[in-house]
């Protein structure tokens, strides 16, 4: 599938990762309808997100999977920046993936405080999103930087679980490229292209998503 392909109109258009760069990005030109499990957080490998929506996110970010890790970002509370307040990196070691805005440091508490309303939190983004993919007609997934291996092994699982049409958009970043190349992997549902090692550019984002809308039906 080329870039031409998949362009076209969806019920439901997701982010997979692999940072909240996707997320912006589909807020920022309208394509995002809701609140995601991977919207805010950090997957480097797209096989631990394989493995996840393999599980039906069991034991997805479970306390007992959950460490505290150098770094803080900005608190964001659904969506929204919360001016004044950073956030705790915290990591789900079962699946390595880390949630960044989502455990505000607050001074002299724990960063486990806030665990019970942000698992409640999580458990309707989850509920939502598998809502949404499985009943849509028509979803479009989109993910920052993954393999041609772990593509198809996503293709697969999702094959499995997506009653609906839906396609996958991969974006390969690579560094020093200063254009956006379409990758050739051969598969009638994953669209692949190359693009600069800058995850927020816009003028990226803007050719790639070019062409790619959300459709009257979208919920």
């Amino acid at each position: 599938m080329n870039l031409k392909e998949i362009k076209g109109s969806y019920d439901v258009i997701v982010s997979l990762g692999s940072a909240c760069n996707t997320t912006m990005e589909l807020k920022r030109l309208n394509l995002r309808t809701f609140s995601g499990p991977l919207d805010w957080s950090v997957s480097l490998s797209l096989s631990d997100v394989n493995r996840l929506l393999k599980n039906k996110f069991s034991n997805f970010m479970e306390l007992e999977n959950m460490q505290l890790t150098d770094g803080a970002f900005a608190f964001v509370d659904d969506g929204v920046l919360i001016e004044g307040v950073q956030s705790y990196l915290i990591e789900d070691t079962h699946y390595n993936i880390i949630s960044v805005h989502d455990f505000p440091i607050i001074p002299h508490q724990h960063w486990s405080t806030t665990y019970t309303s942000y698992k409640e939190k999580l458990t309707n983004r989850i509920n939502r999103f598998i809502e949404k993919i499985t009943t849509s007609e028509s979803v479009l997934f989109i993910r920052w930087a993954a393999t041609y291996e772990q593509s198809l092994e996503l293709q697969a699982i999702l094959e499995q679980i997506v009653k609906g049409n839906f396609n996958i958009l991969i974006l390969c970043p690579k560094e020093g490229f200063k254009d956006v190349s379409e990758i050739n992997w051969g598969s009638d549902k994953v669209c692949a292209v190359k693009v600069p090692r800058l995850p927020n550019d816009l003028e990226t984002w803007n050719y790639v998503l070019e062409g790619i809308t959300l459709s009257s039906r979208k919920q």
